[in-house]
């Protein structure tokens, strides 16, 4: 048996790249199917027959989404456009909360730089991004892409964000043979039309990247607050420093990043929008209870 990784699922037929770089088609044996399923990005271990190569085995995930069904992702880069659709730091922030609560890396992408103003608030929320240590690139006509390829170079990586920011014209930017498809603004609607049918992995920039609809659902009621606070990279230098070991960081005393917050070295408009998913988190335990 050799090790190979899934690239693309169409119905019962898995592309997969072997160590060699050779594409192969696959199907799944009849023992794994019983288990879980395999899904793109997955390492597994293949074996050749007389006239087909079978999946024998699934290895253990450094990490996984459900939508879009994807595994082993190194980081998450959220496209949030800065104007058409409008530039929100809820999305921004949600986003980032749903990726490193999956133990993924954030990095963000504001697009669509060419058409605003300097003068823009957007230009101070993008500084406060960089001042709270996130990896954070700019993009739009006449922005070169030389530091997003870099970045994207031998990672496997996952686009998200609101749609119709332009997440197929910034791959097709970064390499002109790159072409998904791409659709104008729904004018009437305020928002993009997905454009993308499946999740697949791409070879880009040294990389690998899934462009996919994203996280059009974002549900947070299934997620803990505790590890949800021990994952958001704001928090981290001070974790573990508040009086109560269980401490969820909304009324707490002696609150560590409460007290951060209060200081300035924790973006408040960050910690609120935790709270708020904090509090969501809440009333759905409440209602589990009834």
């Amino acid at each position: 048996m050799k090790k190979a990784r899934i690239i693309k699922i169409v119905s019962s037929r898995y592309e997969v790249l072997d160590e060699m770089g050779n594409r192969l088609l696959c199907v799944a044996m009849g023992k794994l199917r019983k288990s879980k399923s395999p899904v793109v990005g997955d390492l597994v271990m293949i074996e050749e027959f007389e006239n087909q190569i079978g999946i024998q085995k699934i290895l253990p995930r450094k990490n996984e989404l459900v939508r879009p069904s994807i595994a082993n992702v190194d980081q998450a880069i959220i496209v949030m456009s800065c104007k058409n659709p409008d530039f929100s730091t809820v999305l921004v922030d949600r986003l980032i909360f749903q990726v490193v609560y999956a133990q993924i890396h954030p990095v963000l992408c504001f697009t669509k730089m060419d058409l605003i103003e300097e003068d823009d608030i957007i230009h101070q929320k993008i500084k406060e991004y960089k001042e709270s240590g996130y990896e954070v690139y700019v993009s739009g006509k006449g922005y070169a892409c030389d530091e997003l390829i870099q970045a994207l170079k031998g990672k496997i990586s996952v686009l998200t964000g609101q749609s119709g920011a332009g997440k197929s014209s910034l791959l097709n930017r970064i390499d002109p043979s790159f072409h998904l498809q791409t659709q104008e603004i729904s004018k009437a609607l305020g928002r993009g039309k997905h454009t993308t049918r499946h999740c697949e992995l791409h070879e880009i920039a040294g990389g690998w990247v899934a462009d996919t609809p994203g996280f059009s659902s974002m549900d947070f009621t299934n997620m803990d607050a505790l590890t949800l606070a021990e994952r958001i990279p704001d928090f981290q230098d001070y974790l573990h420093e508040c009086r109560f070991n269980d401490c969820i960081h909304v009324k707490e005393p002696d609150c560590a990043i409460r007290n951060a917050c209060e200081q300035g070295s924790i973006k408040k408009e960050r910690y609120e929008h935790y709270v708020e998913i904090v509090e969501m988190i809440k009333n759905a335990d409440r209602k589990s209870v009834v």
